[in-house]
């Protein structure tokens, strides 16, 4: 097993009526920036109960934070946390408002030009705005972890950042809250936290078996209850299971100790920048064909995750084919579409385009053993049209 330091500090606060808490979680006398995304928190109630929880505390409003958080946006709300000096941020939405408040979070007293965060992945390791999240969609697990990702609108790249300071306070994580989301939303979360699951899982065979088992795990409970949720969103044993998942999926536990790819992510979040496809969405346009191109590199991966996952038998390189084709069947029965075809007829120079921009940033090697090169990734893609 690979050496590792496991820090996780946000308070997690799970389950029905915890809003409760809410009051006494925020620092008493704090001046809160309230950071929210469109109209939906307003519709399900959960904007007024946060307000009748923070009776007491001054509260600056500030909304519009996009499905995929703009920098242009975001800057916005760090002026106003400058001018307004606020002490606490609170992130109420799901994994694009929590990531845009991280941003906010760690530019507010950033000594350089915050777009640096971005292009430079700066760690932020001090001097943070403190934020807790109230959790309203469920996808991500940006509620206990560092990391995030935010789009420039201006250059259309999205690209993620991180660091040590960038934690959730606290987050209020209410299962109840997904039964007022649309179906595409709930899709899009069961397939994101899959593939998270996937970028630390599907490397090659080590001896991290803890890891293995806890992830297999989420994977196990995600295909049981992904395609019930959508159809059943107010039943609170499958809420409570597929929340607890999507966190589960990306706080951190199943990476340590063991090797990651996350190249499906890098190369997705190029496709949405490109098109506004949803993330989970070039997630599954991109994942099978990133198997398949690297089959030799993940078979032995692939073939414990069919036997494992799917009851496969056969000869290794039968159960790992197959594998991949029963997560493409998975995606489907999820409501993905898995060819980049589908979402858009303006295709043709996709490949050339990302292979180009990972080459100006000096991204040669991607992957759990840096092996997925540019020609690599441009086949990739093409496989993936």
């Amino acid at each position: 097993m690979l050496n590792f330091e496991l820090y996780n500090p946000t308070n997690l606060v799970f389950g029905k009526g915890q809003m409760e808490k809410l009051g006494s979680l925020v620092p008493a006398g704090a001046k809160i920036l309230l950071a929210y995304g469109g109209g939906s928190i307003f519709k399900n109630g959960i904007h007024e109960q946060v307000i009748n929880n923070l009776k007491g505390h001054e509260i600056v409003e500030f909304a519009g934070i996009e499905a995929n958080p703009h920098f242009e946006t975001l800057m916005k709300a760090v002026a106003i946390v400058k001018e307004q000096k606020i002490d606490f941020i609170l992130a109420v939405g799901g994994g694009s408002v929590i990531d845009g408040v991280k941003f906010i979070s760690g530019a507010v007293n950033y000594k350089g030009d915050p777009i640096e965060i971005l292009q430079k992945r700066i760690l932020i390791k001090e001097n943070a705005i403190p934020f807790g999240t109230v959790l309203t969609l469920p996808a991500t697990g940006s509620e206990m972890n560092s990391g995030a990702v935010v789009t420039i609108e201006a250059t259309k790249e999205k690209l993620a950042f991180g660091g040590s300071a960038l934690f959730p306070k606290f987050s209020i994580c209410d299962p109840s809250v997904i039964q007022s989301l649309p179906k595409r939303q709930l899709q899009n979360g069961v397939v994101d936290a899959y593939t998270h699951v996937m970028e630390q899982y599907l490397t090659y065979p080590h001896e991290g078996h803890l890891q293995d088992r806890i992830a297999e795990g989420i994977l196990h409970t995600l295909i049981e209850v992904g395609p019930k949720v959508v159809e059943e969103p107010a039943n609170y044993e499958l809420a409570s299971n597929f929340m607890w998942s999507c966190t589960m999926a990306l706080n951190g536990l199943i990476q340590k100790g063991v090797p990651s790819d996350w190249a499906t992510h890098m190369i997705g979040h190029e496709v949405t920048a490109m098109y506004g496809i949803d993330h989970a969405r070039t997630l599954a346009v991109i994942a099978p064909s990133l198997y398949t191109v690297m089959f030799e590199t993940k078979k032995g991966k692939l073939a414990q995750y069919g036997k494992r996952i799917f009851n496969l038998e056969g000869t290794d390189d039968e159960i790992a084919k197959e594998a991949i084709n029963k997560t493409v069947e998975f995606f489907h029965i999820m409501g993905m579409d898995t060819k980049l075809s589908d979402y858009t007829k303006e295709y043709s120079n996709t490949a050339d385009f990302i292979v180009s921009r990972f080459d100006e940033r000096g991204w040669k090697g991607l992957g759990e053993k840096q092996n997925i090169t540019l020609d690599k990734v441009k086949a990739i893609v093409e496989m993936s049209y």
